[in-house]
């Protein structure tokens, strides 16, 4: 069973074909109680992922799940165990093992989230690190399914398995972020060329502002071939659709509007460099020429002032607005396919 964080419920219907080995059931019991109480406050966290924006939040929520982590390990360490102590040190090998895992690996994940956006290659590692912590909980939930059976075979308990509905929920939640951050990463293999050609803008620089705004419509135009050969989520295509509508931005506005930027910004270097140049020239040497070209470049740089001012505010806009709309597209998309309850 693979869970999104996965701290795992099991709470079995437990039956016993003689009543020597009701102790045994009972510290079985005594185990899921714990257990029930971890995964609640594991689902809590999950919802927070799902539905908060607020990264306070998320963080309050694994706080509180290590706090519900050290009362089961304190609780379980207290009691006796049954039958020797080995299914007692296993049980509290994961539990302490998924609280390091908690309060180490997903606090740094936490930590790289604030520097993911600044690099194709961040983003992915953040990502990876989500995965090669959800792996290790895996593992980890593994080994102790093992150790669970074990006992129970060992003191001939007979488990009829069923699965509680939190169960299935964080299942349901694992397949839904899987395919979120599947269709993030193609979306962010082509923002991160929006992000430098902004950079780019910023400063000026007409040579790196073409050489990212040709990055940007290419890896956009290769997005949206991309995004052809997803396989969508239960017929959903909010997603998809909002990534293609930025995709759609991106190409224009490399292709089409960042030209009348640089443009302008040539123009303003050129500019620059003929006011230079008659400055140097002494004011009786200064031909007609010169003056007339100077005065021709200056009316068609402050009659360029508008048209940039103008191009910039529109695609500013644009930008803002599907952007917007793919942020509340994966925000309904999370919230339509992991439970709220």
């Amino acid at each position: 069973m693979k869970l999104f964080f996965t701290i795992a419920i099991f709470l079995f219907t437990l039956t016993t074909t003689a009543q020597t080995f009701s102790t045994a059931i009972d510290y079985l019991n005594f185990v899921s109680e714990q257990q029930e109480g971890i995964t609640k406050k594991m689902w809590k966290y999950t919802k927070a992922i799902a539905h908060s924006r607020s990264d306070r939040n998320i963080n309050s929520k694994r706080k509180s799940l290590l706090k519900t982590l050290d009362k089961a390990i304190e609780k379980i360490r207290k009691a006796p165990g049954y039958d020797g102590k080995e299914f007692k040190d296993q049980l509290l090998k994961r539990l302490v093992f998924n609280k390091n895992l908690m309060n180490d690996d997903y606090a740094k994940i936490i930590d790289m989230k604030a520097v993911a956006e600044q690099s194709y290659d961040a983003m992915e590692a953040y990502m990876l690190a989500q995965e090669m912590a959800d792996k290790k909980m895996e593992d980890i939930q593994e080994e102790y399914e093992t150790n669970y059976y074990a006992f129970a075979n060992k003191h001939h308990i007979n488990i009829i398995e069923n699965e509680s509905d939190l169960s299935k929920k964080m299942t349901l939640s694992n397949e839904v972020f899987t395919y979120y951050k599947k269709l993030y990463l193609i979306y962010f293999k082509v923002y991160i060329n929006e992000i430098y050609l902004m950079d780019a803008l910023n400063s000026k620089d007409v040579n790196a502002i073409q050489q990212n705004s040709n990055a940007l419509a290419e890896s956009a135009k290769e997005g949206l071939e991309v995004l052809k050969t997803v396989e969508l989520y239960k017929n959903d295509k909010s997603i998809t659709n909002a990534t293609k509508k930025a995709f759609e931005f991106f190409i224009d506005e490399a292709e089409n509007k960042i030209p009348i930027l640089t443009d302008f910004l040539i123009l303003g270097e050129d500019l620059e460099k003929t006011q230079a140049t008659l400055e140097k020239t002494p004011q009786r040497k200064r031909t007609k020429e010169q003056i007339d070209g100077y005065n021709a470049m200056v009316n068609a740089y402050n009659k360029g002032v508008k048209t940039y001012n103008k191009t910039n505010t529109e695609l500013n806009k644009r930008r803002e607005m599907v952007i917007n709309n793919l942020n509340t597209a994966n925000q309904n998309f999370l919230s339509k396919h992991i439970p709220n309850d």
